[in-house]
């Protein structure tokens, strides 16, 4: 069979032409999922920053316990955030039908590069950011060693 002169190179012209919008789509895809992973980090961070301010006797140890928590989860998933060094702690209460608890609320606000999260040329920054609420550990106010009393 011989091949009309007209299909000559026209597979390479298409590849050249389908090969970056492949590539576009591959990184698009790797952006998504690096983006959803380190939402989870975040979210990760306040829960564990929130556990950690619960346990805490008092508004300066649970902030300074709150910081350390965050820090260590996002460091140990090597997220790099900026602006989560120290997060917003809030206390208050929920209604139960058993009665009133006392909670704490954590906020970790990161915002990532995205030069971070792909490759070096791509501009920008996304913001994320996540909280959780915990409630107040009832027998955190207790001395070591001593029982703790029902209020």
């Amino acid at each position: 069979m011989r091949r009309r002169e007209g299909d000559r190179g026209s597979a390479a012209l298409e590849a050249a032409i389908i090969a970056p919008v492949l590539v576009a789509f591959v990184l698009i895809a790797v952006a998504a999922g690096r983006i959803q992973s380190t939402g989870g980090v975040v979210d990760a961070a306040a829960r564990s920053g929130a556990r950690a301010a619960s346990l805490a006797r008092t508004p300066e140890g649970a902030q300074q316990a709150a910081a350390e928590a965050v820090q260590e989860v996002l460091g140990g998933q090597g997220a790099r955030c900026e602006g989560a060094e120290r997060p917003p702690i809030e206390y208050g209460t929920l209604d139960t039908p058993t009665g009133r608890l006392d909670t704490v609320t954590v906020q970790v606000s990161c915002t990532v590069r995205l030069s971070d999260l792909l490759i070096d040329v791509v501009p920008g920054s996304k913001t994320m950011t996540a909280s959780f609420t915990s409630v107040l550990d009832h027998y955190r106010g207790t001395e070591p060693g001593k029982k703790a009393r029902n209020q």
